[in-house]
């Protein structure tokens, strides 16, 4: 993922586009998904039905006309609910109180907000691709297992995902015959629409439409939405929060945003932009934060990118931000208008649609997962341990987990990838690579180019390549450094001042070139330049080769210097 330059105002409409025919199918379809799975997921975790409903409301409208992610829908999930709802428990709050509620979601829009404004979306640049491949495959197994009961009847035990998917395949028994037999009547409708061509925008439409009226009109004895809970046929209400409780949600607040953002991270990968637009991670925090400030002045849960939803829509064939607007005015309108036609949907329908979403999220990302595979051990480890994470853990232990993976596999790459290369002039005056010489050669000038990142773990590779200065009299080695940063490790500075100093005892001489700014000041004031004396620290300039071969001729003249006797050079 990306993190673009800053989104202004101007740009925001005329980035909306026109809407298509598909978006409108899309956004019905993912309107009315989001009647069963909000208040299904607001239930579970302990919360008012009604908020997860509303929270595909004002959050969907306003996230998809912010966000730079364009299919993104924003809205709540099941992550989300459960750590909010722990959230609230753990500060002693009602989680059924809607002023606790709006107090919650607003804050965690002002941390989104605030994220997005200080650009911390540059932090998920450095999540690895096998990273965040593990956790998306993660999130979509969790999407499955989340609807495995809707779809049976029988709800799997555990805690981890991967234990309830084998519990639920062994007790395949206690499935109930007819809530099974209705999402495999789902799933069946959804591919006979899917194999033809014109029906496969709306097929996850026709799938929900016809099954849902074949169970009201053959009385099949099912669990309905209205099951959950009553649908009001009002709108939600402008609800202000209790700001009393501000000090007891601050750490929570940037909980459930790290979830969230989490989760929206992976939707820009596997749903890429149909314009050929680039997502802006620092965007999409802006758009969830802006969600968030808004939908909790209107009793919605914390909501954020939703992986199930988006989806929904795309597999409805979503072409722009508008199928995420249509979804929330249209369940705006539904829940207004027609609330006791939309309680009659059968959660088997929803739970068939759900597994149809959460394989194809998963199929998407197959060639991923081989390419991981393929690329190293390291990566694919840890990418299975990043799915592990996700699928038996709560979601903010895996993304911790995930963020150190990430972290970790940085530094071994960059510790394996750090190398030095000897550079060799030829006569025609062009620069040519070749392998670093074991031993320093006496009275010669031997130049190599450091490539690395000047961080600490890469140090003892480098130091062992360095060519052993015994019996280097009169020798110069000149170390090209132009990719060490402007402020190196300190360990960087040590192995410098180690090897200056046994070279200097041999008879040789250390000289850097292309030094950056920073780095200059930082061997001035480490004291190391003195120790390397004039002409040893050669700085950074314009043209790529001119410190280099002002290195190389102050090495020369040296060497010539001190052939001849001339002791007024600083060894």
């Amino acid at each position: 993922m990306r993190a673009g330059g800053r989104t202004s105002p101007r740009r925001l409409l005329p980035t909306l586009g026109r809407p298509r025919p598909a978006d409108a199918t899309a956004g019905a379809v993912t309107g009315l998904f989001s009647i069963p799975e909000g208040m299904a997921y607001a239930a579970i975790a302990g919360f008012n039905p009604v908020a997860g409903l509303y929270a595909g409301v004002v959050p969907a409208i306003v996230g998809s006309l912010t966000s730079r992610t364009v299919l993104m829908v924003t809205t709540l999930t099941s992550a989300i609910a459960l750590t909010s709802q722990s959230v609230l428990s753990d500060a002693g709050l009602d989680p059924k109180d809607a002023d606790n509620v709006a107090l919650l979601t607003v804050m965690v829009g002002a941390v989104m907000l605030l994220m997005g404004v200080l650009r911390l979306g540059v932090v998920m640049s450095f999540v690895s691709n096998a990273v965040m491949t593990g956790f998306s495959t993660g999130i979509a197994l969790q999407i499955i297992t989340g609807v495995l009961k809707d779809a049976t009847g029988y709800k799997p035990q555990g805690d981890n995902k991967l234990y309830q998917l084998g519990d639920w395949l062994v007790h395949v028994g206690d499935w109930q015959g007819a809530a099974t037999a209705v999402a495999a009547a789902t799933v069946a409708v959804w591919a006979a629409a899917r194999s033809v061509r014109r029906l496969e925008p709306v097929a996850l439409l026709l799938a929900m439409a016809v099954v849902s009226v074949g169970v009201f009109a053959l009385s099949v004895d099912v669990e309905l939405v209205r099951d959950i809970a009553d649908i009001p046929a009002a709108l939600p209400s402008l609800t202000a929060p209790d700001l009393s409780a501000v000090p007891e949600l601050v750490g929570g607040a940037f909980s459930v945003a790290l979830v969230a953002l989490a989760q929206a991270a992976g939707i820009a990968p596997s749903m890429p932009n149909p314009d050929g637009s680039r997502s802006d991670v620092n965007g999409d925090f802006r758009a969830q934060g802006y969600a968030n400030l808004l939908g909790g002045l209107f009793q919605s849960l914390p909501s954020g990118g939703s992986m199930s939803r988006t989806g929904v829509a795309v597999s409805a064939g979503a072409r722009t931000r508008w199928a995420g607007i249509f979804s929330g005015v249209f369940l705006a309108i539904v829940v207004l208008v027609c609330g006791s036609l939309a309680e009659r949907i059968p959660m088997p329908v929803i739970g068939g649609l759900i597994l149809v979403v959460g394989g194809e999220l998963i199929w998407g990302k197959r060639r991923d997962i081989v390419l991981v595979l393929r690329t190293s051990r390291l990566s694919s480890a840890a990418m299975v341990l990043t799915f592990l994470a996700t699928t038996g853990l709560p979601l903010q232990r895996a993304v911790v987990i995930g963020a150190v993976l990430s972290l970790l596999l940085f530094c071994a790459q960059a510790a394996r990838q750090a190398t030095l290369v000897a550079l060799r002039e030829g006569d025609d005056g062009t620069w040519r690579t070749a392998t670093p010489p074991d031993r320093l050669p006496p009275g010669e000038v031997t130049v190599l180019d450091y490539a690395g990142v000047s961080f600490f773990a890469e140090l003892p590779h480098i130091e062992a390549k360095l060519p052993d200065v015994t019996g280097a009299r009169d020798a110069v080695l000149v170390l090209v450094v132009r990719a060490v940063p402007d402020v190196p490790s300190s360990a960087v500075v040590k192995l410098l001042d180690r090897y200056a100093r046994r070279l200097g005892e041999e008879g040789g001489r250390l000289v850097l070139a292309g030094a950056r700014p920073g780095l200059v000041r930082v061997l001035e004031s480490s004291g190391l330049a003195d120790r390397l004396g004039e002409g040893g620290v050669v700085p950074a300039r314009p043209e790529l080769l001119g410190p280099l071969r002002t290195a190389v001729d102050e090495g020369r003249a040296w060497i010539d210097a001190r052939r001849q006797g001339d002791g007024t050079r600083t060894r």
